[in-house]
């Protein structure tokens, strides 16, 4: 049994990721800010501390005999100012490492992105492909956060291991299925090239059991791991069985390529311009996502860390939509 502490535990990632180390007989705590929603973590034995990543000082004493700390904490949007994601998801990464080497904590595993790998419209791409120059916030600073570490790794010996997720969803997912599934139903949502640009999808249980691996192999030290389901699978193909097990219409609206970026350059030039802070309909993120082939090779987490996605794609679109349901049922009418 060993004491973990999960950043972000709150969240979509952290609380699923709370309950397999609590399933594995681990004891967890949990980083919250004290304005955190901690509904998420309601039936789970999470001892929470309260802190806030961008508070180097506020850290210390959750980390304290602490062996391995996760870093789910993260601003992860298409949509927002810079400083902002570079707080979160820059200083907020150096000063959990900071906090986690100065208490000796083992290891430290840092949840990062696959999006550090771009959008190049190019298909089983691993963990040495390009980091091309990026146009999204989100992207630049996951990736100066993770080149951070490396170097802090090397200089003060502390176990570094980065995960790097595809497109997550599943259950308590409420940035992206959640969003999805109401736009099915309300018959807003379409393609980009007619959906059949090849997606990675990250169901978010497989991924904690990756998350899990990562905390405690010996061959995952120093090393960054791409996790996605290992799927060969196109945005039409998981949008359709999404719609049919929700029992709605399945889209049948796409754009071009080029017509959907140029209008969601548009949108965000009159949002900027205009300092709306919520997100345009259509952003190029989402373009780029949708309409080009962003797709990962998942061999090298296989390999190393024994890594096996164990729900299969028909069953992860089923508990997803369960979970929709039930959460339908708790919201007030």
């Amino acid at each position: 049994m060993s004491l973990l502490l999960v950043s972000g535990v709150n969240g979509f990632i952290g609380s699923n990721l709370a309950g397999r180390l609590l399933r594995d007989g681990h004891k967890v705590r949990g980083l919250v800010r004290a304005s955190s929603d901690r509904s998420f973590l309601k039936g789970l034995d999470v001892d929470l501390f309260t802190g806030d990543v961008t508070d180097r000082p506020s850290l210390d004493p959750a980390m304290a005999g602490v062996e391995v700390a996760v870093h789910g904490a993260g601003f992860a949007s298409d949509w927002g100012p810079y400083s902002k994601f570079h707080d979160v998801n820059v200083t907020g990464t150096k000063n959990m490492a900071e906090a986690a080497q100065a208490a000796k904590v083992r290891r430290f595993v840092h949840l990062s992105t696959a999006a550090l790998h771009g959008f190049p419209g190019a298909r089983n791409m691993d963990e040495s492909s390009p980091m091309p120059n990026s146009p999204f916030s989100y992207c630049v600073t996951k990736r100066l956060a993770e080149e951070w570490l490396w170097g802090f790794s090397k200089s003060s010996g502390l176990e570094v291991t980065a995960i790097r997720p595809g497109n997550v969803f599943g259950p308590k997912d409420h940035t992206f299925i959640e969003k999805y599934a109401a736009a099915l139903e309300q018959g807003k949502a379409g393609y980009v090239r007619g959906g059949r640009s090849w997606t990675c999808p990250a169901y978010v249980e497989n991924l904690a059991d990756a998350i899990a691996l990562a905390c405690f192999e010996p061959a995952a030290k120093g090393e960054a791991f791409i996790v996605t389901d290992g799927l060969e699978i196109d945005w039409r193909t998981f949008t359709e069985r999404l719609a049919d097990e929700m029992g709605v219409k399945r889209p049948g609206m796409s754009v071009p390529f080029w017509l959907g970026y140029a209008v969601a350059s548009l949108l965000e030039s009159v949002y900027w311009t205009c300092r709306i802070k919520s997100a345009p309909l259509l952003t190029r993120y989402r373009i780029c996502n949708g309409g080009r082939d962003y797709h990962f090779s998942i061999a090298k987490a296989r390999r190393l860390l024994k890594y096996e996605p164990r729900v299969g794609f028909e069953e992860s679109i089923r508990r997803s939509v369960g979970w929709l349901r039930e959460r339908k049922k708790e919201k007030p009418s």
